[in-house]
């Protein structure tokens, strides 16, 4: 099993720095309503949590970018 880098600090209430061997994030909302990520990578991320074991996801990835 490889080893795995990834960091998270929170920068004030309801945003967070993600860090991650490649690249880094900041996510802004909370647990309750929409999160939205946006990337060094060109991703941009949302997604809310919804009742029960259900989720919604949408990502868009930003074109022409190396990854």
């Amino acid at each position: 099993m490889p080893l795995t880098f990834r960091k998270s600090f929170r920068i004030l209430p309801g945003v967070r720095l993600n860090i991650n061997k490649k690249s880094w994030s900041v996510t802004t909302g909370g647990k309750k309503g929409p999160r939205h990520t946006h990337s060094s990578t060109g991703r941009r991320t949302t997604s809310m949590d919804l009742p029960g074991p259900f989720g919604w996801r949408r990502t868009h990835t930003a074109r022409g970018r190396n990854d």
